[in-house]
């Protein structure tokens, strides 16, 4: 199986950098294959633009989006790595996946039905938040997360999400609750 590693974060000391070493060591210990696409490190440009409008209308693809769905296209499962932000996911991730899950690529329409196009991709999805799992029970807001995220994207597109785990409360946790979260990364079946 190859994995497509889609990592989504600034900062180099975060703990979402510390899950996204914690998978590719996974992935090394089972000799699989895979590629990371660090969306910062990468310089991925999320706004869609005009120019990319006209592109597609040509029947074309924009060259850095043409990549990146290669990447994708190539994958046998793509793991989401990224903070939740203001209950949603990161502007760069939502830009990349505006531009590259694109008509033709991810979804078409036909018989005005919707039809998801990457029927062979599994995704997982791991998450950090700021706030208590209680608050997002609460409030409904993991439940409007799934809704959107695992259901109105990936699942829209013909991907079986597999995996959308939380980590909750990062910044107030201590280091003994961080390092068990790890441990929970080592023991995923992915």
């Amino acid at each position: 199986m190859k994995y497509l590693i889609i990592y989504t974060h600034p900062n180099p000391k975060s703990f979402n950098h510390a899950i996204k070493e914690n998978i590719e060591a996974k992935l090394k210990s089972i000799d699989a294959q895979f590629e990371i696409r660090d969306l910062y490190k990468i310089d991925f440009q999320p706004k869609l633009s005009g120019n990319d409008f006209s592109i597609f209308q040509q029947g074309k693809v924009p060259l850095d989006i043409e990549r990146e769905q290669k990447y994708i296209k190539d994958a046998d499962a793509l793991i989401f790595i990224y903070p939740v932000w203001w209950f949603g996911m990161p502007a760069a991730l939502k830009g990349y996946i505006d531009r590259v899950f694109s008509y033709g690529f991810a979804y078409e329409f036909k018989e005005k039905k919707l039809i998801g196009l990457l029927t062979d991709k599994k995704v997982v999805i791991l998450n950090t938040t700021g706030g208590p799992e209680e608050h997002y029970q609460q409030h409904g807001f993991g439940a409007a997360l799934q809704k959107t995220i695992d259901i109105g994207t990936f699942e829209l597109c013909g991907m079986k999400v597999v995996l959308h785990q939380y980590f909750y409360e990062v910044p107030a946790v201590t280091q003994e609750a961080r390092i068990k979260m790890l441990e929970e990364i080592k023991q995923l079946a992915i």
